[in-house]
């Protein structure tokens, strides 16, 4: 919501311009559409402000920056052809045809264009056209003319697709200089700002990249850069330094410093191995998982790699994800002793999926309603045939593990059930030292054709995720038209430490694989009826949720997640054998402690530990040892010293119990 009112003296018919004089008001949203600040509107239009710092402000401003991009290039490149030119979050980028891809200096070049389009205070000029006049004009421009062609199917258009066209009229934006000239042009829906100076200068432009035209290896590939735009220049500095703060906690970087993992050329792309010191996160991440699961009732079950096809037909995996999923494996062929087929084989595949493997083995006998809600949780590892420019680390990979869930409900559980799901995934991520959560409630829109399930499954579901979501306490963004076709979903986000933003659980109803698989439970009424099936993903991958932690707490995991606890630093080494037998105790107790033996001063001890960013460094010299005491140093420097052992033992159990993140002499206090 926004302050800025219409002022009283306004005559209808009004623009924006009239209805809003305030600077920060960029574009309008009439009768629930977008539109631009000049659009001319009636008193009895139903009016709102949209102001540049809006989720929706931000994105006009992103775009307009991006046909500023556009236009920079072709003046220095007159040659490139447009592709697609989309917001994103934080920025936005433009794809171009070139012969010659762009250098880091043709981003100098860019920029200082950029800016001089942004001084010469162009206006941004709607004009609406037929297709046979937006080809006329177009006709130099083979992408755009692509686009044409596919309106109305902007999914299988391209990613970004829909700011160029969509179901309706095709309109094109006119950049229009102080003397009346149009100057440039392109395909494109709209809104924008009203001039190039309202871009301003919290504008940056980041990086190149290489793109296939429509995200497809068999189209050709375009050049891509991407950019940053932001109201003002604070703000885009505020952003660029969070940049910087997000590279020190990379967690490729973070992961090789402190030998976490690796990705093997020997074993491929987007395959990670995991080395001993991430196997001990990891462990007690699914540790911890497995124990608060058969807490809350689920039963945990173990299913194979890969699978016949006929499996994922039945699934429709293979319809739906074929470009998604590895290739065949061949296999059962038998042949005589000429090489003649004597049986046929038949073509497995690495599951992409573990739910279809579940549901066989709810389906392996006859179920009752007594035995629902049935919850089954495995942690399966699947394989996607990713791109291998869409290969990110931890976060995008080939090969990853689900800590999966499927529960089959009947539908008078299904609220009860739900509650019960977000209530738990609440519960586990805030061990984890997560707390910043919202939730996107994904709907159905009014385009019906598109979905399947009776009027009566959609009402009903929705309605229990809503209650669910809202009885949550936390903020709820409900989104029509996101849904699944077979079902609405609440996907869970979180923000980091550094406010970053990360989707993580899904909580999924599903009625299309109850149908496709034809399950059944038997009712108190005795006949026969279909459950509902809710997939839902706590971490959504281990590996993903791992990157997020790590970059989250930049390596200093709390006490209880650290690969090593606790490491005893010898004041000289006569002292060594004093912390020995502190550090037996502490084992004893299930504490992953170590003393450093090595020919190391005491000083490089500390700092090496401090950078391994072990939680607690225990060091004694001869007062310790003659007192029966340890001193405490701390990730931050600070010492707590005289410490007797027993109490010292008691404060580190009590850390690792209570998930506790230790950096300070404070936290243990």
């Amino acid at each position: 919501m926004t302050d800025v009112v219409i002022p009283s003296d306004v005559t209808y018919p009004a623009d924006g311009f009239a209805l809003f004089p305030d600077r920060s008001v960029i574009a309008l949203r009439v009768n629930g559409e977008l539109k631009d600040l000049a659009t001319t509107v009636a008193e009895t239009d139903e009016v709102e402000p949209v102001t540049i710092h809006s989720p929706d402000g931000l994105s006009i401003l992103r775009h307009s920056t991006a046909h500023v991009l556009a236009q920079a290039v072709q003046r220095i490149r007159p040659q490139a052809n447009l592709g697609i030119g989309p917001p994103i979050e934080n920025g936005f980028y433009y794809d171009f045809g070139v012969a010659e891809p762009f250098t880091p200096e043709d981003l100098k070049a860019i920029k200082k264009e950029m800016e001089r389009i942004v001084r010469e205070g162009q206006r941004f000029v709607r004009r609406v056209v037929t297709d046979e006049e937006a080809r006329a004009e177009l006709v130099d421009e083979p992408f755009k003319l692509e686009l044409i062609d596919l309106k109305g199917g902007t999914k299988d258009a391209a990613e970004g697709a829909s700011v160029e066209v969509g179901a309706g009229e095709l309109t094109i934006y006119d950049n229009v200089s102080r003397d009346g000239e149009t100057v440039w042009k392109d395909l494109c829906r709209g809104p924008h700002v009203p001039s190039t100076r309202m871009v301003g200068n919290g504008w940056d432009l980041t990086r190149i990249a290489g793109a296939y035209w429509r995200g497809s290896e068999k189209n050709p590939q375009l050049q891509r850069i991407y950019g940053t735009a932001w109201p003002t220049k604070d703000e885009l500095r505020a952003y660029q330094q969070r940049l910087e703060e997000a590279a020190k906690r990379d967690h490729r970087k973070l992961g090789k410093e402190l030998d976490l993992f690796s990705f093997p050329d020997e074993i491929g792309s987007g395959l990670s191995v995991w080395h001993p010191k991430g196997g001990v996160v990891r462990g007690e991440m699914e540790q911890h998982a497995r124990r608060r699961h058969i807490e809350g009732g689920y039963t945990y079950v173990y299913t194979p790699h890969i699978s016949k096809e006929d499996l994922f037909l039945q699934s429709n995996h293979l319809v739906t994800y074929r470009e998604g999923m590895f290739p065949p494996i061949r296999m059962d062929e038998e042949r005589d002793a000429d090489g003649h087929i004597v049986k046929q084989g038949q073509d497995y595949y690495l599951k992409p999926m573990n739910c279809p493997m579940h549901i066989l083995i709810y389906k392996e006998r006859a179920r009752s309603y007594r035995d629902l809600p049935m919850r089954l949780a495995e942690n399966g590892t699947v394989y996607r045939n990713e791109l291998s420019g869409a290969l990110h680390g931890l976060t995008r990979v080939r090969g990853f593990t689900q800590d999966d869930s499927h529960l089959f409900v009947t539908p008078d559980q299904l609220e009860a059930e739900t509650t019960r799901v977000l209530e738990f995934v609440l519960s586990m991520l805030r061990d984890f030292g997560l707390e910043d959560f919202e939730l996107e409630l994904s709907m159905r829109d009014d385009e019906k054709e598109k979905w399947i399930g009776s009027e009566e499954f959609w009402e009903y579901s929705t309605n229990a995720l809503r209650n669910v979501a809202h009885a949550s306490g936390l903020k709820v963004i409900e989104v029509p038209g996101e849904a699944a076709f077979y079902g609405p979903k609440i996907d869970l986000k979180t923000r980091d430490a550094i406010g970053r933003t990360w989707q993580l659980s899904t909580v999924q109803v599903d009625v299309n694989l109850p149908e496709r698989f034809d399950l059944e439970y038997t009712g108190p009424d005795g006949e026969k009826h279909r459950p509902i099936m809710i997939h839902r993903a706590l971490f959504g991958s281990i590996e993903r949720f791992f990157a997020i932690l790590l970059e989250h707490y930049a390596g200093a995991f709390p006490v209880w997640l650290a690969p090593v606890q606790v490491v005893a630093i010898p004041v000289a080494e006569q002292y060594g054998d004093y912390l020995d037998g502190i550090v037996d105790q502490l084992r004893m107790q299930g504490v992953r402690a170590e003393v450093d033996h090595s020919d190391d001063r005491m000083q490089k001890k500390i700092r090496t530990h401090t950078t391994q960013k072990v939680p607690l460094q225990l060091i004694a010299g001869e007062q310790d040892r003659s007192a029966g005491t340890v001193s405490f140093r701390f990730r931050d420097g600070t010492q707590t010293n005289g410490v007797p052992v027993d109490d010292a033992i008691a404060l580190v159990l009590r850390a690792i119990a209570d998930r506790t993140l230790v950096d300070t002499a404070e936290d243990l206090a």
